[in-house]
């Protein structure tokens, strides 16, 4: 496929949609374990998740393009780069933002309209990650954009919608996810890291340079794992995550061995494949 839709479908990233999926399924097994699931709200935490990842890509996509910060990088062309209009990208942005937001105010009206707000705050985090004046993703805050949104508050937040209260283990099973997650974007900010700098971008990964990043990369993923065997101690089926560890080992040493351009595109699919592989797991141990 070449045409427009293929462009969008590629534009969506696909490879960092489970950083998406995951943490919903990680909550609803936390609510599944105290037996509180609404399989319908799951679904609609999912829609929202979905909706809210495919908004910032494209968030993303847009306001890279009109700075040029996506004219000269390693991986897959983004939409305004390959002639997009601008336009085009940005309404795609808000469809998917209206998406999410009708799927929340959905959840708001049967749980609580505290959601409402925390809706608000995620679609505008998401757009101001790489727009407005001032997009705190170039000032190399993106990880931590990522380790709360798409960790602590997905997985606590699918977790509330069923349960009805937030709990320690729904905060508590954010943070392997959280960090899985923040490794898919270091990964993906080690690969543009040049093109990044050259382009007045400063990453996390630009700021840290080269050694360092791919240090990070190995801390979040070591660090996801030792939190996985703190949370089997108090609940063993959770060290059933602790088998995702064989999809770890082909992506972490590809990056300590100093993968780099175009190689670093399969790592992020490694990473992504760890991500799933993870998530699975550790959903099956905390629902059990």
């Amino acid at each position: 496929m070449t045409g427009p839709s293929a462009l969008f479908i590629a534009g969506a990233r696909p490879r960092t949609l489970p950083a998406a999926v995951v943490p919903v399924g990680v909550g609803t097994a936390v609510a599944a374990g105290a037996g509180a699931v609404v399989w319908w709200r799951a679904v609609f935490a999912l829609v929202v998740a979905l909706a809210l990842q495919v908004g910032v890509n494209y968030a993303n996509d847009y306001s890279d393009g009109v700075r040029g910060t996506d004219s000269a990088r390693v991986g897959p062309p983004r939409l305004v780069a390959s002639g997009v209009t601008p336009l085009l990208v940005r309404r795609a942005a808000f469809v998917s933002f209206a998406v999410a937001a009708v799927a929340g105010l959905v959840l708001a009206i049967a749980t609580s309209p505290v959601l409402i707000a925390v809706g608000a705050v995620c679609v505008a985090a998401a757009w101001l990650y790489t727009g407005g004046p001032r997009p705190y993703g170039y000032a190399g805050l993106g990880e931590l954009f990522v380790f709360v949104f798409f960790g602590l508050v997905a997985v606590a937040g699918t977790a509330y919608v069923s349960h009805g209260s937030v709990t320690s283990t729904g905060i508590e099973a954010g943070v392997p996810v959280g960090l899985l997650s923040v490794a898919l974007l270091v990964v993906n900010n080690l690969r543009d890291m040049a093109s990044d700098e050259a382009a007045g971008k400063r990453t996390l990964a630009v700021r840290l340079g080269d050694r360092r990043t791919r240090e990070a990369y190995l801390f979040c993923t070591v660090l996801s794992f030792a939190w996985t065997v703190g949370m089997g101690v108090v609940h063993p089926p959770a060290f059933l995550g602790l088998l995702a560890v064989v999809a770890a080992v082909p992506p972490v040493r590809a990056v300590l061995e100093g993968e780099t351009g175009a190689g670093l595109v399969r790592v992020l699919g490694m990473t992504s494949r760890l991500l799933l592989v993870f998530g699975l797991l550790f959903s099956i141990g905390l629902a059990l």
